[in-house]
């Protein structure tokens, strides 16, 4: 009987594992990246509800400071993880709008607002473009992670201020994807549309900014004064117009 002999396999260098690793994460990451279409595909949902650096709860409160009584429009809420946050705190006498362009997404805010018992929220599906409410409607507007998804956001930053009342406020949040607007063209973008910069927060990769119309003299109300922190924030932020070498990537 003949015996049969394998020769041993040698291991694999750990320099080639390595590539091999580093390979496999850039094919993934540029899957990834090639596959973030806009509007966010319904089917990825499950990556909405991850809280992102920089665009935390606590965060967003202290830059959006939604306050009982008023009525304020979120644009884009995907599957409810801003909308469930800042609903409790308008009360009773408040109101939420959520606006977005896919059924889906509103059908599933709506399922998570009936299940924490909030009544009111009330979803409108429509294009951002155009918004479908009177001038002076709201008394602050959102969108964390939407702007960069709508095509023509010039033309939305038009609208947030037309259907924003007297001393509205608008805040939009952005983190860095292949839909990412940097801030520097945001801010740009906000002073073509007669909006003006009252505070920012975070880097440009992942930031919350605050704007209120140009020319707007409504009186400022308790507690929305700008911090000696936010006057500074809104003074260093003026020369990111002219300086894109903190925007990889700027469009």
């Amino acid at each position: 009987m003949h015996r049969i002999t394998t020769a041993p396999v040698a291991p694999i260098p750990a320099r080639t594992r390595w590539a091999v690793a580093v390979g496999a994460g850039a094919a993934l990451a540029a899957a990834w990246w090639l596959g973030d279409t806009a509007p966010y595909p319904y089917a990825q949902r499950g990556l909405l509800d991850v809280p992102l650096p920089f665009l935390t709860a606590d965060r967003m409160d202290a830059v959006l400071r939604p306050r009982p009584g008023e009525r304020i429009l979120e644009i884009g809420p995907g599957t409810g993880l801003q909308s469930l946050h800042v609903a409790p705190q308008l009360g009773s006498e408040g109101r939420l709008d959520v606006l977005d362009i896919q059924q889906e997404m509103l059908d599933h805010v709506m399922c998570r607002a009936e299940r924490d018992g909030l009544a009111t929220i009330t979803p409108t599906r429509s294009d951002a473009r155009e918004l479908p409410y009177a001038d002076g409607t709201f008394d602050a507007i959102y969108a964390v992670t939407a702007l960069g998804e709508i095509p023509e956001p010039d033309r939305v930053l038009r609208e947030a201020a037309r259907v924003l009342a007297p001393g509205g406020r608008l805040v939009i949040g952005e983190f860095f994807d292949r839909h990412w607007i940097p801030f520097g063209r945001l801010h740009r973008l906000a002073d073509a549309a007669g909006l003006h910069l009252t505070e920012r927060r975070g880097p440009s990769p992942a930031y919350l900014a605050r704007f209120r119309p140009c020319g707007d003299h409504a009186p400022v109300r308790q507690g929305d004064h700008l911090a000696d922190g936010d006057r500074e924030s809104v003074n260093t932020t003026r020369g990111d117009r002219d300086h894109r070498a903190e925007q990889p990537g700027a469009r």
